[in-house]
């Protein structure tokens, strides 16, 4: 995940948090709270994944 998409997801979420005060729906904020933990998530796997690539490709061992 680039971070042009990351950030993009990111204020996405913020957007949906945002919104969801301003109507007043605590589900609302909820989801892009949510939301937003899951970008994070998945954007630090995928940098862990590709730290263990480069790891295996250097020919390292576990």
């Amino acid at each position: 995940m680039n971070l042009i998409a990351y950030w993009t997801l990111i204020a996405l979420c913020v957007g949906i948090e945002i919104w969801g005060q301003i109507i007043g729906l605590q589900d609302l904020s909820l989801v892009g709270v949510f939301a937003g933990l899951g970008v994070i998530a998945v954007h630090r796997l995928l940098l862990r994944v590709d730290r263990f690539e480069e790891f295996v490709e250097a020919g390292e061992e576990l």
